[in-house]
């Protein structure tokens, strides 16, 4: 077991001393895409929960209307029974709510009145906003959640982008050390002969060169996310500007600890693979002349 142990520290050394900065850097940036990508999308999502994704029409009443025909608008949406709620906001709410948002209160106040109309808020699982729009005393129909659920779907969209993209970045990283790999090896054919008529195993041989690919991915990993944390605060300068114009906190998060070291992990097992594939095919094929 000692000497098991041994000489893995040894061919840990040995795979250490031929990392390529070089292609650890090609692979940190390769990486950094999907990683950078996967960092937005998390830091918005929560915004995008806090959305009401259910279909939510807003029934704007025209100024004229009274109170009668309001009333009696209220009971045929509250009967309908495509509707799943009715909430009437009165004129004098939705200007308070207007008021309470940063930079319209002045707004508001220099127009001397009160320009919103009575609204109904609506929940329906069914397209019935055309048919709303029809009854007596509606002056424009709103429906609010077709925006977002363009937005979950362009959700969607990204997050299978960034998938796709990871997938074939992580291709290229395997080629990029099955290549290096290849080249290692040619480089020390001679010396994997000599190995090889002293009786070591393509197994005992190829253990630096399983090291080399797995430590590079690792530093790959690590590269990769260094670049998205300076990217990110290069982006947040400029973020932090417009959210508190805004009367926003909002920031760009890094990815958590978990999923950056998953980031790392993953590297380095695609860094593995591409060895294991190169070994696989090219030192077996050497052979003792």
């Amino acid at each position: 077991m000692i000497a098991w142990i041994r000489h893995h520290g040894q061919a840990l050394l040995l795979g250490s001393r031929k990392v390529s900065v070089l292609n650890a850097l090609v692979i940190g940036i390769a990486l950094s895409l999907p990683t950078a990508g996967t960092a937005l999308i998390e830091s918005l999502r929560p915004a995008g929960e806090r959305l009401a994704l259910e279909p939510r029409i807003s029934l704007f009443l025209a100024p004229q209307a009274r109170r009668a025909d309001v009333e009696a608008l209220g009971a045929r949406l509250r009967a309908d029974r495509r509707i799943a709620s009715v909430r009437f906001v009165p004129r004098e709410e939705a200007l308070r709510e207007m008021s309470e948002v940063q930079g319209l209160s002045e707004v508001i106040g220099a127009l001397g009145r009160n320009p919103l109309p009575d609204a109904f808020v609506v929940t329906s699982q069914q397209d019935i906003a055309s048919e709303l729009a029809k009854l007596p005393g509606v002056a424009q129909v709103q429906a609010d959640a077709a925006w977002a659920r363009r937005l979950a779907a362009a959700a969607s969209i990204a997050r299978l982008g960034v998938a796709v993209l990871a997938a074939l970045l992580g291709a290229a990283l395997v080629a990029v050390t099955f290549n290096t790999i290849r080249l290692q090896i040619l480089t020390q054919r001679d010396e994997i002969e000599v190995s090889k008529l002293l009786g070591a195993t393509d197994s005992f041989i190829g253990r630096p060169f399983y090291y080399l690919g797995l430590l590079q991915g690792l530093v790959g990993g690590v590269v990769a996310l260094a670049i998205v944390g300076a990217a990110l605060g290069l982006l947040n300068r400029e973020v932090r500007v417009l959210a508190e114009s805004y009367g926003s906190n909002f920031r760009f998060g890094f990815l958590p600890l978990s999923e950056a070291g998953l980031v790392v992990l993953l590297a380095g097992v695609l860094g593995w693979l591409g060895a294991w594939l190169s070994v696989g095919r090219h030192l077996r094929a050497i052979e003792p002349r």
